[in-house]
């Protein structure tokens, strides 16, 4: 069997992308359809309008953090290639999370090599990154909160996801899954978690169940309002806030439209993987009341918290899973399609014999 090792998949995964991004240069000036994504050429408007002391959202259609923008800022005045590179060395550092989360969960050496190649050699993965998308950002560190917590590091994981729910509103779905994970049973501040199957063998009875089983309310609420919850909550809603209130301060309610409000009452026609495709379309000449752009949500929310609660514990899993339902149900799916293709490496998950459902699920335990 030929062996593959991380470095040299590393280096050829590289080699790849840099190519590809190269290409995508020559393409885009002799070619009638360009290589570069059309999202890519927003991303460089709003970074120049930054560098020229103006609003990013006077750019057409830029409805992002300013942070996006700045992270650009070197398109400007480097080379207009710089973002493409930046996505696609987030793009490699998740293959590189991948491999950890899986080691970490004790997986076979040439398994996880495996599983990384699944990522990095993936022409929907790697195209993503090279075409200039910003959305590996997001995922690289969605899997480094996951190692942040897996290495009882509650704090870095609290800040990492304070600042990624700024930079891309949708994190927020994965604040549940999150939170639940933090079971004083399970997580402790300041000590490294051991994993295990915790689906498999004799479950047990935990403080909070017997509690909640004698209906000692005390008791119920001191296990729900944990330390490590509370601490999680606190600086990471500390940090969206902050991160939001510099943006707000700069650009005033364009921000807050463009970036954050937008989001919720978005229609679009256009999008036709949507299941609100057809409805949208017969209706769209008409204005949507608010109500009814909101109501949408409401089967995206019921699925969510069904996940949540029945999968909580498998952190990795849990948060895939989530990510299917949060794009099957959404109104414009055939843009969120591309953050589909760059969250399957949110899946480092393995089988084992035993296993209920045969899935191989992960959780911390103290």
């Amino acid at each position: 069997m030929v062996t593959v090792d991380m470095r040299s998949l590393l280096l050829f995964s590289a080699f790849l992308r840099v190519f590809l991004i190269v290409y995508g240069e020559w393409q885009d000036k002799h070619m009638e359809v360009r290589y570069t994504d059309v999202d890519y050429f927003v991303f460089s408007d709003a970074a120049d309008l930054m560098a020229l002391g103006k609003s990013p959202y006077e750019r057409t259609t830029y409805r992002y953090s300013p942070l996006l923008a700045f992270l650009l800022l070197p398109n400007t005045f480097l080379h207009r290639s710089w973002g493409k590179f930046l996505f696609s060395a987030s793009d490699l550092l998740v293959g590189v999370f991948i491999y950890t989360i899986l080691k970490k969960c004790s997986v076979p050496k040439n398994i996880c090599t495996y599983c990384v190649m699944a990522w990095l050699l993936n022409p929907f993965t790697f195209t993503i990154g090279t075409r200039g998308n910003c959305e590996p950002i997001v995922c690289a560190i969605i899997l480094w909160i996951i190692i942040c917590l897996m290495n009882g590091n509650l704090l870095q994981a609290a800040v990492w996801y304070g600042l990624v729910v700024h930079f891309r509103i949708y994190p927020i779905i994965y604040a549940p899954t999150l939170v639940l994970v933090l079971n004083h049973h399970f997580f402790r501040l300041g000590q490294k978690p051991v994993l295990r199957i915790w689906s498999s063998g004799p479950s047990k009875k935990h403080e909070c169940s017997t509690a909640a089983t004698e209906l000692n309310v005390l008791v119920v609420i001191k296990c729900i309002f944990s330390r490590e919850r509370i601490i999680f909550g606190v600086i990471s809603a500390a940090v969206f806030f902050f991160s939001t209130g510099i943006s707000f301060f700069l650009y005033k309610w364009e921000f807050l439209q463009e970036a954050l409000l937008y989001h919720l009452t978005r229609t679009d026609p256009r999008h036709n993987f949507s299941i609100y495709f057809y409805h949208i379309y017969l209706h769209y000449e008409r204005e949507f009341s608010v109500l009814e752009k909101l109501i949408s949500f409401l089967p995206q929310f019921m699925v969510q918290l069904v996940l949540v609660l029945r999968f909580a514990r498998d952190l990795p899993f849990c948060l895939f899973v989530q990510t299917v339902a949060f794009v099957a149900f959404n109104k414009v799916s055939m843009l969120i399609c591309k953050i589909l293709t760059s969250r399957v490496g949110e899946l480092p998950v393995k089988r084992k014999s035993g296993e209920v459902d045969g899935v191989g699920t992960f959780s911390v335990d103290s």
